[in-house]
């Protein structure tokens, strides 16, 4: 049995409050929702957590999420734990997120890590349209099989995508597109050579990319002080020092900036992640780091 859920998402100021207030609001159908709004750091940023109740998503199983955060409104989106997709007898399991973030709206995409288990068969499609003025911070992280079990990812097809576009839809302004193919013969050879290669994963497992977005380029002063603001909340964080761990922030867009990473374990790297965010948000937006109450659950 597959399932097909879908999820559309809406954020806006509320015109009767006083002061800044994000309304936060949920239509879904199928087996993916938001239990409620909550507010941890006061009205003016809703968190929302998704739920996927059967607990992964396996092979013809389609769950599809669609975001609009409208001007003024600030939304932070997070999960309650690993997305899972698992093994597959043959149909591809998919899951795509489309979000839009209006002039003055803030975006946090913040999910916890997505395992892929050995011979799943999945296609994860990321896809943020930035009106000018808006900004958004996310991240991703992806790890092969299950690392903490030696369990290795050895069969399957993995592919995923990460998008961020100007909010007319007319180009990207960064893409990141990958396939990891272990089934066809074709690519098998390929893929695993680019699984162990120092110019790819190197044996690695885990794989985090973390980013921040603008719909308007912010200087090139201000975004200098974003990379090493990153550079130097990673280095700072706990752990830091681990040879398993391979980092780096570049600004490949004037509106955007990218950390990559690499590590044998999600946990090390969530660990390092954290400062990194902590430190944009208060470049960005002069807030403290609030992280929802679900990642210590």
């Amino acid at each position: 049995m597959t399932w097909h859920g879908h999820l559309k998402l809406d954020y806006r100021l509320d015109p009767h409050a006083a002061a800044p207030r994000t309304i936060g609001r949920g239509e879904h159908s199928g087996p993916l929702r938001v239990l409620q709004s909550l507010y941890p750091e006061g009205d003016a940023v809703c968190h929302h957590v998704l739920v996927h109740p059967p607990g992964g998503i396996v092979g013809g199983d389609v769950l599809q999420i669609e975001a609009q955060v409208d001007a003024g409104a600030h939304a932070l989106i997070t999960t309650p734990g690993a997305t899972r997709f698992y093994r597959s007898g043959g149909p591809t399991a998919r899951q795509s997120l489309a979000a839009r973030v209006a002039a003055g709206a803030r975006l946090e995409w913040l999910p916890l890590e997505t395992l892929v288990h050995d011979a799943a068969r999945a296609s994860n499609h990321l896809r943020f349209e930035l009106a000018p003025g808006a900004t958004m911070i996310g991240w991703d992280l992806m790890a092969l099989g299950l690392p903490a079990s030696d369990a290795r990812f050895e069969h399957g097809r993995f592919e995923q995508a990460i998008e961020l576009a100007a909010v007319d839809g007319a180009g990207c302004d960064w893409i990141e597109r990958g396939v990891l193919d272990l089934d066809d013969p074709a690519l098998a050879a390929l893929t695993r050579r680019r699984l162990q290669s120092p110019l790819g994963f190197g044996g690695r497992s885990v794989l985090a990319t973390a980013w921040c977005a603008f719909g308007s380029a912010p200087t090139q002063i201000e975004r200098e002080a974003l990379v090493e603001a990153a550079r130097a909340a990673w280095d700072q964080a706990p752990g830091a020092g681990g040879a398993e761990l391979l980092a780096g922030v570049t600004s490949p867009h004037p509106r955007v900036l990218v950390l990559r990473a690499m590590a044998d374990r999600v946990e090390p790297l969530m660990q390092r992640l954290l400062p990194v965010w902590a430190a944009w948000r208060h470049s960005m937006w002069a807030l403290p780091a609030c992280a929802p109450r679900v990642w210590r659950t």
